[in-house]
């Protein structure tokens, strides 16, 4: 379960900011590879967060908490090697949708350390190892001068 904080002021606030090297907004986490590798980016450059429910075009379009959770736990232990700390946090949006109407809608925020341990890979079976490192806004793969 989680709890939501309320704060419509600074969602309002972080929905306003461009994204880039430590900042990055997804509509939903429906493909687990395309969110690892930005998790794997914030991990290995200098830490960020992905703000889940916030369209393109900036519009809070909501999400399931719980679902969108599991959907990132499950990315970070299926194809990040070795796997890092990542930590939640729910925000309720209330919007008013007719005089006197008002909606809840909620977003999650999934903040990742630059990672101490190190570089973290992607990782597929049958496949070779593949580094990301965050570049503006982009999650960019690369290869690391390991020994």
């Amino acid at each position: 379960m989680f709890s939501p904080k309320k704060n419509n002021a600074w969602v309002k606030n972080i929905v306003a900011q461009p994204e880039g090297l430590n900042l990055d907004f997804k509509q939903s986490l429906t493909n687990q590879r395309k969110i690892a590798k930005t998790l794997l980016s914030f991990a290995n450059t200098e830490g960020g967060t992905i703000v889940v429910g916030v369209s393109d075009q900036k519009k809070i379009i909501g999400i399931d908490p719980e679902e969108e959770m599991y959907m990132a736990r499950e990315s970070l232990q299926t194809y990040c090697h070795p796997t890092f700390p990542i930590n939640f946090e729910v925000y309720e949006v209330e919007e008013s949708t007719e005089p006197n109407l008002t909606s809840e809608k909620y977003i999650l925020l999934i903040h990742v350390p630059k990672s101490p341990a190190g570089l973290h890979s992607l990782c597929i079976p049958n496949e070779r190892p593949v580094y990301y490192k965050r570049v503006l806004d982009r999650s960019i793969p690369f290869q690391p001068d390991l020994p």
